[in-house]
């Protein structure tokens, strides 16, 4: 019988990791995305691993209190990528289906696209593939649904305004998020630290090279998005498919908001389950 991996060290760093599920089942990567952490996924955990799966929900790189560097050059994308590397050549077989919501589906994304070996299946919730993100920034108003990716560029403002109650309740229940995984959620940014490490993945963007996650994903790839986003319009979700050359389908959850592992934990699960049933 294996043991459960608790943490991964990398380049110094140690990420804290949330394995659960049957321990001979099959992988399963949940990434979160801000700023949430691994808990953003106990909802839809349990429904994988009633269908047989073992799911690995790392803290990533500062949300980890252990992987907090302070540097913002230090989260660049490739950086994220390489650390969800590392996890999957730990889990036993060295390959997982990957999941992904908000900037966790970035970096789900990219790992696909760099590291096709790794990856069973990738499913991505909420964000649609990097190359599509971009191009909607000048083919819709995407812009103006991402005016907070320009303010987090700010030094200490956001940091400041996040860790206030009011200000992160409106930031998540304002926007579709139920309301226990909000108090979840407000608890954890009252950390102005983890609030600043989270920011800094923001940061980091215009230091990344942005053809780094601009390839082609070459396995099967399942895209789920929900029409009360008010954070990811359509136009980059409907231009995802010319980035994916392996099998893809996309669904759309109608009266959901950005917030879909905690607000339709089974939908998302049942979703995942037929993707990789499909294809794994």
């Amino acid at each position: 019988m294996g043991e459960r991996i608790t943490t991964v060290e990398r380049d110094g760093l140690r990420f804290d990791i949330r394995d659960d599920g049957p321990i001979d089942g099959d992988p399963i990567v949940l990434l979160h995305g801000f700023p949430q952490d691994s808990r953003s996924w106990e909802a839809v955990a349990p429904y994988l691993h009633a269908a047989g799966y073992r799911t690995f929900a790392p803290n990533q790189r500062g949300y980890s209190p252990g992987a907090r560097p302070p540097r913002r050059r230090d989260y660049s994308l490739d950086l994220l990528v390489d650390d969800v590397a590392a996890l999957i050549e730990s889990v036993p077989g060295g390959r997982a289906h990957v999941v992904g919501h908000d900037w966790g589906s970035a970096v789900a994304w990219t790992l696909a696209g760099h590291r096709p070996d790794l990856v069973r299946t990738v499913t991505a919730v909420s964000v649609p593939h990097p190359a599509a993100f971009m191009r909607s920034f000048v083919t819709s108003g995407q812009l103006l649904r991402s005016w907070y990716m320009l303010v987090f560029q700010l030094p200490w403002i956001p940091e400041t305004l996040l860790s206030r109650e009011t200000i992160a309740r409106q930031l998540l229940h304002g926007t579709g998020q139920p309301s226990a995984a909000t108090d979840r959620d407000v608890a954890r940014l009252k950390d102005r630290a983890a609030v600043r490490a989270g920011i800094n993945w923001y940061r980091a963007v215009p230091l990344s090279n942005p053809k780094s996650s601009f390839g082609k994903i070459t396995v099967p790839a399942l895209m789920v998005w929900s029409d009360k986003d008010t954070a990811i319009g359509p136009a980059g979700v409907d231009a995802t498919a010319r980035y994916v050359s392996g099998p893809y389908r996309r669904e759309t959850l109608v009266g959901t908001s950005h917030w879909i592992p905690d607000e339709e934990p089974e939908k998302l699960a049942r979703l995942v389950l037929e993707h990789i049933a499909a294809h794994g």
